[in-house]
């Protein structure tokens, strides 16, 4: 339900606007919520404090003009246009009406009503296309194709045709998957093949958020329901409209707000933290987890009912080790996206390099592996995708030696720590900085491994090792 704020200080046109946009209804429902004000100050005022999708304001009121008000009115209710209405035809007026971004400019006494109508209608359109358009640019980085689902693999085909199965429904779906595996993206992609106009996509990760504000940014709150809560503030059901809302790591959300979002996805109604007014929810919800739900509630730490409004659709997002022969594809996909963003052009991949990243264990999955991939592509000096920039797969195939007796012996961790530090810092040429950089370690740590496994010797060798040149 949209709200009208109604400014001017003739109380008997005043009244009948009220009564002629109280009458409107779209079915049953109200089609408006009706907020008046007969002076400047209570304009500002209330806009605060409403947040209105519209304001309808008089050119001349009692202690400023209408006109002079729109910035202001701009600055506590950014989203709402603004309709100026005059009993004066006068063309400086209107010119000066329209540059101070009114979205139009109307004269009164109303003998049509239906003008009225159109022009209010207009306004709130372009107001939530404004809205939507601020969303998609903050949300939606890129435009995905099903073609961003990457995998020939059988159970990436299979989720696939799932996307498309689900993709033309509005139903709740949930995505279970270990981190990594790409749960955003399946939203997403679902998200962008739903519909053929884009819409909004918003995004909220349940663990990131402390539970004291998690309900503020779901639901939203008004002005004053909290310390600190200087202004309404929409949440992210009222931010989503009629697109897709994705509820990233559901599984770590208190038993409390599962209980208040069940209500929401049942009665598909909610309330701003604080307020009293019930707004309808239109966005099609999208879960994800890597948690088992069904053991959680075993547990006792997830609600059973919440559980089965979620699991309507479930799509099981596989770990990329059981879908190894999707790595090669991954890895050309993800260099080229790589590569666009860092500016290079590593784009040729060693058949040993391509084998040696397929055997890699990559517990944090693709997300893993498009790590270790930009780290590579940033450090390879050419085109080729150099293996010594990759990490060691002590995880996937454990370095062994032969003892006396001809039995195999697996390295130790300290063995598989040392040949890795080894291997990066004779790669960066004994440089202590960029060897820091490619293990992720401070400067003290990598001089505490270093002295521990002897690659350098005494201090007097300064940055460098009796093999590597020095960079001092």
């Amino acid at each position: 339900m949209d709200t009208l704020l109604l400014v001017d200080d003739d109380a008997p046109l005043l009244e009948l606007l009220r009564m002629h946009f109280e009458d409107q209804h779209d079915g049953a429902e109200p089609r408006y919520r009706i907020v008046t004000a007969r002076s400047g100050e209570e304009c500002l005022s209330r806009a605060a404090q409403e947040q209105p999708s519209l304001v309808v304001v008089d050119m001349m009121l009692p202690d400023r003009s209408g006109i002079d008000l729109i910035p202001e009115i701009r600055s506590v209710a950014a989203d709402a246009p603004v309709i100026v209405i005059t009993a004066h035809h006068d063309t400086a007026s209107t010119i000066r009406a329209m540059k101070a971004g009114a979205f139009d400019y109307l004269h009164k006494p109303f003998p049509d009503r239906d003008t009225l109508d159109l022009v209010v209608r207009r306004a709130l359109e372009m107001g939530r296309l404004s809205r939507r358009a601020a969303v998609l640019a903050l949300d939606v980085p890129d435009t995905l194709r099903i073609d961003d689902v990457v995998g020939e693999s059988p159970r990436m085909q299979e989720i696939v045709k799932e996307i498309g199965k689900v993709a033309a429904s509005r139903t709740t779906v949930l995505l279970h998957g270990e981190s990594g595996t790409g749960k955003e993206l399946v939203a997403r992609v679902i998200h962008a093949h739903t519909d053929d106009e884009a819409k909004p996509f918003v995004a909220i990760n349940c663990s990131a958020i402390v539970d004291t504000l998690l309900e503020s940014e779901l639901f939203g709150h008004e002005r004053g329901a909290f310390t600190g809560a200087v202004a309404q503030k929409p949440g992210k059901f009222e931010m989503a409209e009629d697109g897709t809302i994705f509820l990233d790591e559901i599984g770590d959300m208190s038993l409390g707000l599962q209980a208040k979002l069940l209500r929401v996805i049942q009665e598909r109604e909610f309330e701003r933290v604080g307020g009293v007014h019930r707004l309808r929810v239109r966005a099609r919800v999208i879960a994800a987890t890597h948690r088992d739900l069904a053991a959680e509630v075993a547990a006792g730490r997830f609600r059973e009912d919440l559980f089965r409004r979620l699991e309507v659709v479930t799509i099981q997002l596989p770990p990329l080790r059981e879908r190894r022969e999707d790595i090669p594809r991954l890895v050309v996909h993800l260099l080229a996206k790589i590569n666009e963003k860092v500016h290079k052009r590593v784009s040729r991949v060693p058949s040993d390099v391509m084998d040696h990243l397929v055997a890699l264990p990559w517990p944090g999955n693709v997300r893993e592996l498009e790590n270790v991939l930009t780290r590579a592509v940033v450090l390879s000096p050419g085109e080729v995708l150099l293996r010594e920039y990759l990490p060691e797969a002590a995880g996937a195939v454990p370095p062994a030696s032969q003892t006396d007796a001809g039995k195999v012996r697996l390295a130790t961790l300290d063995e598989v720590e040392r040949d890795h530090i080894a291997r990066v810092f004779q790669a960066c040429r004994g440089h202590k900085g960029r060897t820091c950089e490619v293990l992720r370690i401070s400067r003290p740590t990598l001089e505490r491994k270093l002295r521990k496994y002897g690659l350098q010797p005494a201090a007097a060798q300064g940055e460098g090792s009796p093999d590597v040149p020095s960079d001092g």
